[in-house]
């Protein structure tokens, strides 16, 4: 590395810069969440800035106190401008492509774009690995040094996808205590089954945060693939909708195409049953009800450990949910404002009475 490279680099002073770009966009953002989730987020926060270990209980008067302290932070900065990056003679936050040009020789990777509600995310962290996959780059970072209130595990930016095991690490630990108060979802107790919980529950949990991160990419491909199918006029479609039923039911179309082009068929070729059944563990909700012939195929592979319907559902699936997809975007050039009844009355199953 040349000394005037050496010179440039001050990683505290870019840990800094990261961190205060999180805290404007938190302080932009946060007052957006439901109180439910936001308490739920800040603690998820307190408990990485203060690196306290998932198995291990959080003081509730510290919380308190750092919640007050930070949304006086909140106050003081919720007008401010995102700041350069101190990289090269100062990058903008966004430029993603020029600051991991930067970083990655350097073991880190950084990314900062726009998450659900156009709400800004950045991130800084350890870069653990990078790779080449369908004509995607992919990133996967290790630990973080920087980090706003939401944190995805996965996501997708400028045809380059970024895999965060911190986060995906406590979101499957979430997954797990939920499962613990309420253990109805078979699926994922026969997932939980596939670790050693119960003896190591730290060891488990890392051993499923590296089965799943490949489960990240595969769910992050399939959105993307199926983003360049729909093309431009699809999020102009959920604009019309938004915050309705057919929104959901739309949502869950788009959600089930893109399982069909690469999560599924990238778990039936892994042939990996703990993965199997995590991913049958969050079929919930819309996506369930719209394809019964996906939890009837896995139910069979239970009984004999067959992939054949499996792979039969995910072909079946790829065929119908795309059609529907192309299908739901011409409702909307004809229907334009008036689309989401023709979607609801089309597909959103009805009630039980």
């Amino acid at each position: 590395m040349a000394e005037s490279k050496v010179a440039e680099w001050n990683f505290g002073a870019l840990v800094s810069a990261v961190q205060k770009n999180c805290h404007i966009s938190d302080a932009q953002f946060a007052g957006d969440l439901t109180l439910c989730t936001f308490l739920l987020k800040m603690r998820e926060l307190y408990r990485w800035e203060h690196d306290i270990p998932l198995t291990q209980d959080m003081p509730k008067g510290e919380v308190g106190d750092w919640m007050n302290a930070r949304g006086l932070l909140w106050d003081d900065i919720e007008t401010a401008s995102f700041e350069p990056l101190p990289l090269a003679g100062g990058i903008d936050p966004f430029e993603v492509r020029a600051v991991n040009r930067e970083l990655t020789p350097r073991g880190l990777v950084y990314s900062g774009g726009y998450g659900r509600q156009c709400k800004p995310h950045f991130f800084l962290g350890r870069l653990e690995r990078q790779e080449r996959r369908e004509g995607f780059d992919v990133y996967v970072a290790a630990c973080e040094y920087a980090r706003d209130l939401d944190a995805p595990p996965g996501m997708m930016l400028d045809e380059t996808i970024f895999v965060r095991t911190e986060a995906l690490k406590r979101w499957l630990w979430e997954r797990y205590e939920e499962w613990r108060w309420n253990k109805r979802n078979e699926a994922m107790g026969r997932a939980i089954g596939c670790y050693p919980f119960e003896q190591d529950s730290e060891a488990a949990l890392d051993a499923m945060t590296r089965t799943e991160v490949e489960s990240v990419i595969l769910h992050e491909l399939g959105e993307a693939r199926a983003d360049h199918a729909l093309g431009p006029e699809w999020p102009l479609l959920l604009a019309t909708v938004m915050r309705s039923r057919s929104e959901i039911v739309a949502r869950a179309v788009r959600d089930l195409y893109a399982d069909c082009l690469s999560t599924l068929p990238g778990l039936i070729e892994r042939a990996e049953p703990a993965a199997i059944h995590f991913y049958f563990a969050n079929l919930v909700g819309m996506r369930r009800k719209l394809f019964p012939e996906l939890p009837a195929a896995y139910r069979q592979w239970l009984a004999n450990g067959d992939l054949a319907p499996l792979r039969q559902a995910a072909r079946l699936g790829l065929a119908r949910w795309g059609d529907m997809a192309q299908q739901i975007l011409q409702w909307y050039r004809e229907r334009g404002d008036e689309v989401g009844p023709e979607i609801e009355a089309r597909l959103a199953p009805r009630e039980a009475q």
